[in-house]
């Protein structure tokens, strides 16, 4: 396979986004990401799937630049619902300070929404989805369970103020907690979507000399997706998750809701990262009013052998 010594990050990792170096100061962020409606109000679904896609960038530590529009719609959709689509992808973008450089929209049995991203980061101080330290504080910055409050409202039983805290999770940008942790010691950053808390956290610590102990009684997880998660009521994905890593975890004794809910797929979810022993304190008391919920969660420490992460 060809290789470019200036690609510092490309598929061979799980990382968020790729980068390329440019030159001695600049690097490119590029990620792409779409999906199908998670929520009714297309407005607010072109916001969190704008969000979603930005989130790849700030991940790895970047400021996005420029949104590339992804959008797939069915023969004889109504104007006025792409239209609101596209609006909500645009204030996001807006918001998030990049540009929309413009996009494609194909035909398609299902809507899709998302954005091609590009940003900006030093060659040198990127963050990677690996690298973390014995030591590290794991920090996660978006409180958990929406991809199970997503299935309970496309079954008609989520109230208006869970669907409310919901949509605002899903749009909050990961700006703020990008801006905080660049003024930290990060070893290793990701931002919590689809593979669930587990799976990011162990693609954090596979193949690499450490492992993770995660603190259950400290993770801010939505009081009704464990009540939903008690029901049955849960995600497809929250199973694929399960079979990709939970082998790798041992849950201790800790309650089944729980558990699923560690497994659930998010989107737009939270930044989760390895931060220096020294920096942690610090860098909570940054994020404190400028994210949704910070939380410590956890701790690195030297791998022992067997499974990769441990619940408490």
């Amino acid at each position: 396979m060809k290789s470019d010594p200036d690609l510092l990050v490309g598929f061979d990792k799980s990382d968020d986004a790729c980068v390329y170096r440019v030159n001695d100061e600049l690097a490119l962020v590029q990620t792409v990401d779409f999906f199908p409606p998670v929520v009714d109000d297309p407005y607010t679904f072109g916001q969190v799937a704008a969000a979603n896609a930005l989130s790849d960038v700030y991940a790895m530590g970047g400021t996005p630049k420029t949104c590339m529009n992804i959008m797939g719609i069915p023969r004889g959709f109504p104007k006025e619902v792409t239209r609101e689509i596209l609006r909500g992808g645009y204030d996001k973008v807006n918001e998030a300070g990049a540009i929309l450089a413009g996009g494609h929209t194909i035909l398609d049995e299902e809507p899709k929404y998302g954005l091609s991203v590009t940003g900006y980061v030093h060659p040198e101080k990127f963050y990677r989805n690996c690298g973390a330290r014995p030591g590290d504080v794991l920090i996660l910055t978006k409180p958990i369970g929406t991809g199970i409050l997503t299935t309970a409202a496309k079954a008609g039983m989520l109230s208006e103020d869970d669907k409310k805290t919901m949509i605002r999770i899903m749009t909050e940008l990961n700006k703020n907690a990008r801006d905080v942790f660049v003024q930290c010691e990060v070893h290793a950053c990701t931002d919590v979507t689809g593979f669930g808390l587990m799976g990011h956290l162990y693609e954090m610590v596979k193949d690499t000399d450490v492992e993770a102990l995660v603190e259950t009684a400290e993770l801010d997880v939505l009081p009704s997706s464990l009540e939903f998660a008690s029901m049955g009521l849960l995600p497809e994905g929250m199973y694929r998750n399960r079979d990709y890593c939970s082998a790798q975890v041992e849950e201790n004794g800790v309650n089944a809701a729980l558990c699923d809910a560690l497994f659930d797929p998010q989107t737009s979810g939270g930044l989760l990262a390895a931060v220096a022993p020294q920096d942690a304190e610090k860098c909570l008391a940054m994020l404190q009013g400028k994210v949704l919920s910070p939380q410590r969660i956890g701790t690195v420490r030297p791998y022992a052998g067997g499974k990769r992460i441990f619940l408490k």
